[in-house]
């Protein structure tokens, strides 16, 4: 693995510095199959010559995907699966039946530490209850929390916000944690050196909102200037996209809402702005002539372009792609898993929650937070895969058996 340029396909030259990483894919997950997801790959693999990939999934579905990209043929090992978990299933069901099926697999290989990430636009729920069971959640932590990219008017052009819906309620201890996480999660993905947090809330008072979340702020309050980001307050809905704030943390319940409440909107507008620009001759003409800003903010309203939800708290990396996503939008959770592979967040994160739990404060103690009742909260001895023969992947190397070129 050395740096420099290569040559792809296409004809393509690209800088190579980044080092390798190994994203293991659920490649049946999600709405459209294999042949969707293989299209996010190869678009993600022109864009990062060194990426490889373990493509979990069905033989025949993966060699009619694989077969007109020898570029992402090259770049990947295919591993073939007993099963595909369905999207409709219940989070105890996926558990019992699904050890040997795309998903568990694809989670299997980052516990066994043949890859830096996983990445499934599969079933949320069986998603988050396989992975917490295999991939053993960070000290002082006993369920993730997923953190979402949020358009914003930020320099970055993002916030993070979390949890959006792992755990459907948290206590103090659990929102502490989160914005320990979501400033971690932060600085590498925003770039931002010394975020600021905030819990969202229903006014910006003091004495506005729940026990749980006034006892969360008094204790972010005194933790935050140790933990590297700065405490700001309380942040209302209609300000998650604010540049008061780099990350926003709430509990799974409200946070799913306001996501989908966001795309919701996101959409309506879209709908309103093809109206106006499409009903009239003086629209058509008016689109034409501002062609340029409706791209622009085309593509800076399309979700497709922030898919990807990352399960902060475990042990490993776990990417979370929209169940119906397209090729672009695989494309991007497949770069966020990189990039979260490439950072190895999962060990920063759990370095800044112990700290946090060492300084003898216990705002960072164990998430209590209810979890949704079918999912299994039992933990293993270490995951499948993680004995004491498992191979470790080397600083930035790939695991035996997947090339390392990518043209």
């Amino acid at each position: 693995m050395t740096s420099g340029d290569e040559t792809d396909d296409r004809g393509s030259t690209r800088s190579t510095a980044r080092p390798v990483v190994v994203v293991s894919v659920d490649a049946m997950g999600g709405d459209h199959g294999a042949e969707t997801v293989l299209d996010g790959l190869d678009r993600a693999l022109a864009e990062d010559p060194r990426l490889n990939f373990l493509l979990h999934g069905e033989q025949a579905a993966l060699s009619a995907a694989l077969k007109d990209r020898a570029a992402l043929a090259r770049a990947s090992e295919v591993v073939i699966c007993d099963s595909v978990v369905p999207m409709d299933a219940r989070p105890t069901e996926a558990v019992r039946s699904g050890r040997r099926s795309s998903m568990g697999l694809a989670l299997d290989a980052v516990a066994a530490g043949r890859a830096h990430a996983a990445l499934s636009a599969g079933n949320t729920g069986a998603l988050m209850a396989m992975a917490t069971l295999r991939l053993r959640p960070a000290d002082s932590m006993s369920r993730p929390a997923i953190a979402a990219l949020w358009p914003s008017r930020n320099p970055a052009g993002y916030n993070v916000v979390l949890d959006v819906g792992a755990d459907l309620r948290a206590d103090a201890d659990a929102l502490v944690a989160y914005a320990v996480m979501g400033a971690e999660y932060a600085r590498i993905a925003l770039g931002v050196d010394r975020p600021r947090a905030a819990l969202l809330n229903v006014g910006v008072e003091e004495a506005k909102g729940p026990p749980e979340l006034r006892l969360a702020a008094e204790r972010l309050a005194s933790v935050a200037e140790g933990a590297g980001f700065d405490f700001a307050g309380y942040v209302e809905g209609d300000r998650i996209a604010s540049r008061d704030v780099d990350v926003v943390v709430t509990d799974g319940f409200s946070g799913n809402i306001a996501l989908k409440s966001a795309e919701g909107a996101a959409r309506l507008v879209g709908d309103y702005l093809r109206e106006a620009l499409g009903g009239s001759l003086i629209g058509r003409a008016a689109a034409l002539l501002a062609q340029r800003p409706l791209a622009a903010f085309k593509r800076r309203m399309d979700p497709r372009r922030v898919n990807g939800g990352v399960f902060l708290g475990l042990s490993g990396v776990v990417v979370k792609s929209h169940g119906g996503a397209d090729g672009l939008a695989i494309a991007t959770a497949t770069a966020l898993a990189a990039r979260m592979g490439r950072a190895r967040i999962a060990e920063r994160i759990a370095q800044q929650v112990a700290s946090l739990g060492a300084s003898g404060d216990d705002a960072a103690g164990a998430n209590r937070g209810v979890a949704p009742s079918d999912a299994p909260m039992a933990r293993s001895g270490g995951g499948a895969g993680t004995g004491d023969g498992a191979e470790r992947l080397p600083q930035d190397g790939p695991p035996k058996g997947v090339a390392t070129g990518s043209a």
